[in-house]
């Protein structure tokens, strides 16, 4: 559990660690060099159970912080934790048995209770729902490139796994994010757990609000060379690269994928002010006129909510197979 300046929550997170059902863990809390007193209320915890354990460090950074935890962990299963939330009861049992009854499996999530306030956290709390029917493994799999479709703080997973694929990088990019599609694209299985087991809080120090790594175009310049990356290893890498969406804001976030892999042979779009006229040289056709099955991989970079679920709906009742033949990426 890394910790930078959460007083007001750490104590909570800790207590929600304390009362599992499962009690054979360590907790190894992080201080990132806090400058309230968060370091000395995990201190004096620690005090009263001896399975919490405080490293006081100068401020590293999440991925510093995290680094170190797992340096000093002893087990041979790791559990995520943010020091604003809070794992009910059942979480560290559940996964655990879930990890240890599918031997396939190098990590798995559960789902989770939004506890943050819908009004003003609206989009927050969409992309709660959205991870939250994504309890597959090969949905997990096929939905990775649209965002991260397992909260980060929920994981649990093998030693194995990040001696076999790595830990967290540091660098001008999201760092779970970029951690869930190498482990994906080296073979990892993430699983998830049916059940609500964690509660996810959204306060306004959430580093995915004020840090530019977890911008937008952060994530897509993230994402584009582990989508080229699973393109080719599909089967498709010979195909012609279509792009879903042919307004500024789809050509903006497919840009990263162009300089990953190729550029486009053309592109999709239902504004009929749009179909007809070409693009940099490449044509934008309707979805009327796609391509023939087979010459084409697409990828849709479509923002607008629901249009990605439409555009799947639309090439999968035409025959087109998800993860070959195209990709929702928006």
């Amino acid at each position: 559990m890394p910790c930078f300046n959460a007083a007001s929550t750490v104590g909570r997170a800790v207590r929600s660690i304390q009362q599992q059902t499962f009690t054979d863990w360590q907790l190894i809390v992080v201080d990132d060099g806090s400058t309230d007193n968060s370091a000395d209320i995990v201190e004096s915890m620690a005090a009263m159970d001896p399975r919490i354990h405080l490293i006081r460090s100068p401020h590293l950074g999440v991925v510093g912080a995290s680094q170190r935890g797992a340096e000093e962990a002893k087990g041979a299963f790791f559990a995520r934790m943010d020091a604003d939330d809070v794992s009910l009861p059942d979480r560290l049992a559940v996964q655990l048995e879930a990890l240890r009854d599918d031997e396939s499996l190098d990590a798995i999530s559960c789902l989770v209770r939004f506890a943050g306030d819908p009004q003003s956290a609206g989009g927050y709390a969409h992309h709660v729902e959205w991870t939250n029917q994504l309890d597959t493994v090969e949905q997990i799999a096929l939905n990775r490139f649209i965002d991260l479709p397992v909260p980060h703080p929920t994981l649990m997973y093998r030693r194995t796994t990040i001696e076999r694929h790595g830990g967290y990088r540091d660098g001008d990019f999201p760092e779970d994010y970029e951690m869930v599609l190498r482990w994906i694209a080296g073979g990892a299985r993430i699983g998830k757990v049916s059940r609500t087991l964690y509660d996810w809080h959204d306060p306004p120090s959430r580093l995915s609000r004020n840090d530019p790594r977890y911008a937008m175009q952060a994530f897509h310049q993230c994402k584009a060379p582990y989508l080229a990356q699973a393109i080719v290893a599909s089967g498709a890498g010979d195909r012609d690269l279509w792009i879903w969406g042919a307004g500024r804001p789809a050509r903006k976030c497919a840009k990263p994928l162009f300089s990953a892999w190729r550029q486009p042979f053309g592109y999709i779009d239902i504004d009929p002010a749009k179909i007809g006229r070409t693009l940099h040289g490449c044509p934008v056709v309707s979805p009327e006129s796609l391509p023939p099955k087979g010459s084409a991989v697409i990828v849709a970079y479509v923002g607008t909510r629901g249009a990605g679920q439409n555009i799947r709906q639309d090439l999968v009742a035409r025959g087109w197979v998800e993860g070959i033949d195209f990709w929702i990426a928006a």
